[in-house]
């Protein structure tokens, strides 16, 4: 039986007077990848940035190996959770080698670090060329990849991915869910991402959640949703009330 890695327990989180959560619960088991799906505002991004401690619980609670925790960012990666955030959020005044360096700032030595980066960076050779460029010169996509990258020279064993096809072309995206697969696989990685490429992230994950106005409103195996008829009925439902 598989080992429950990262799990949100009950989650309400306000953003000023709007509530953002109502009640969420997310798990993460080892080796799994888990989608987080929905329409924009449904509360995705919040269920990341609430486990990752970026946003503080109202109420509710984090389990990091069935142990309920108080998350803090830097001690979450050192326990081997790295977030990547959407909106290619590089340093932009620092090189790209600078970039992934600050990504295993948190490893016990330097020549970890080091060895880390040149296993990322057979994963994205388009890096290896800009090495001493300014991040903030590199094209949207680069800047992207960058974030990813970043993430992954932490070796982390859990993976936080807000959007990671978010301003990548449709070739790059393919080769982008391709990789996380890859990642997934081979490194055995548990991966909770939040996408709106739908059948991108449906091709690869086990399992996912569709949020609606921050409640989970379905969870389902991912080849289930690919079906589309209880995904479509979500939508459907969350944009009469919109409109």
């Amino acid at each position: 039986m598989k080992e429950t890695l990262l799990k949100l327990n009950d989650a309400n989180v306000f953003y000023g007077g709007v509530q953002a959560l109502k009640n969420a619960s997310v798990e993460i088991d080892e080796g799994e990848i888990v989608a987080l799906m929905g329409p924009n505002g449904a509360g995705k991004s919040t269920i990341l940035k609430a486990l990752f401690g970026l946003v503080p619980l109202a109420h509710g609670s984090v389990h990091f190996h069935e142990e309920r925790i108080a998350p803090v960012p830097y001690e979450m990666v050192r326990r081997g959770i790295a977030y990547v955030p959407q909106g290619r959020q590089v340093f932009k005044h620092l090189t790209v080698l600078e970039n992934l360096e600050l990504g295993g700032y948190a490893l016990p030595n330097r020549a970890d670090a080091s060895k880390n980066i040149e296993e990322v960076l057979k994963i994205f050779p388009a890096l290896r060329e800009k090495l001493l460029a300014k991040a903030g010169l590199l094209s949207g996509g680069q800047q992207q990849m960058l974030t990813i990258a970043r993430g992954l020279v932490a070796d982390p064993r859990v993976l936080l991915l807000d959007e990671p096809s978010l301003g990548l072309s449709p070739k790059i995206v393919k080769e982008v869910f391709a990789l996380i697969k890859e990642i997934n696989t081979l490194r055995h990685i548990a991966i909770l991402v939040v996408e709106h490429s739908i059948k991108s992230v449906l091709g690869i994950a086990d399992r996912a959640y569709v949020l609606q106005q921050g409640e989970i409103a379905l969870t389902k195996g991912a080849a289930e949703l690919a079906k589309g008829f209880e995904l479509e009925k979500i939508f459907l439902t969350t944009a009469s009330q919109t409109s």
